[in-house]
């Protein structure tokens, strides 16, 4: 299946639109006190709602026959799901062997700040989703987001070790200079996190970085390594090429099987959540080869 749907008819794959939902989300989950929830903000928010379930339902509508084809039963369902890793859509794409291996500073930079314009903190992301799940798969992502947490050392927080590396490598992660794709995947991470008619859709997604993070933080470190970034300053990619395939085997065992083990339907969902994450990374992967011209 092709990794990008027809733009040309989609009101939702398009820079316009990705830059609004963007501003939005960042505006609606920000800190806020109760004078600013005024008639204008709730009849905007109605419709951006109502926007934001179009676009992940078009994006759903993209896999839900490829996620049918899941199996339904834990053990066989964790198989396929763990098979996303060697042949889900963008796996091993050529962009990080180059990024490894031959890209210089400034088009690492330009990599880097697309993808830190589109992280929509997995940290939140993770507390979001966790709201009101079952006890073990709740327990799991209590321990996951704890990680995220450094464990309470500051230092060791995975937002801010990304942020550190922003400042370091001078990123430009401004919503007006970041491509739409990298938009979308930010964007429909939020979209599945923040509603809870896609709670397992997130499970599944959030599953499905861990599982595939460690290989694409492994070739990014390798890339910081060769242009001259110790191993402090590239921490971030480092920490996430070892302890994420943990962190997956634990998501896995106790958030993904136990879930699919209550209600198989969960697995179906949670198949189109990994899937969608799966695509919009192609789609990304797909716009910076093509940005940075990779052959």
């Amino acid at each position: 299946m092709a990794t990008q749907l027809e733009h040309g008819s989609s009101q939702f794959l398009r820079q316009d639109f990705q830059q609004e939902l963007s501003r939005w989300n960042r505006q609606r989950l920000a800190p806020a006190f109760p004078s600013e929830a005024t008639a204008a903000q709730f009849s905007n928010d109605r419709n951006m709602l109502r926007l934001e379930h179009a676009f992940i339902e078009e994006l759903r509508e993209h896999v839900v026959d490829e996620a049918a084809d899941a199996p339904t039963t834990p053990d066989a369902f964790i198989d396929w799901f763990e098979g996303l890793k060697a042949t889900g859509p963008g796996q091993h794409d050529r962009l990080f062997s180059w990024l490894a291996d031959q890209a210089d500073r400034d088009e690492l930079r330009w990599f880097l700040s697309q993808e830190a314009a589109g992280e929509a903190g997995f940290d939140d992301l993770v507390a979001l989703t966790q709201v009101k799940l079952p006890t073990r798969a709740k327990l799991e992502l209590a321990r996951n987001y704890w990680d995220e947490m450094g464990r309470g050392n500051p230092k060791g927080m995975h937002g801010p070790m990304l942020n550190r590396l922003t400042d370091i490598l001078d990123l430009d992660t401004q919503i007006e200079h970041t491509v739409w794709e990298s938009l979308a995947l930010a964007n429909a991470m939020t979209a599945m996190a923040s509603s809870r008619n896609y709670a397992w859709h997130s499970v599944g997604a959030l599953g499905v970085i861990e599982l595939t993070a460690p290989d694409r933080s492994a070739h990014t470190a390798k890339g910081l390594r060769r242009i001259g970034l110790s191993g402090s300053e590239r921490r971030y990619f480092d920490l996430h090429a070892v302890l994420d395939i943990k962190h997956s085997r634990d998501w896995n065992d106790e958030a993904i099987r136990p879930l699919v083990e209550e209600d198989p339907r969960r697995a179906t969902a949670m198949a189109e959540g990994a899937l969608i994450r799966l695509y919009c990374g192609a789609r990304c992967f797909e716009r910076y080869r093509a940005d940075l011209g990779v052959e």
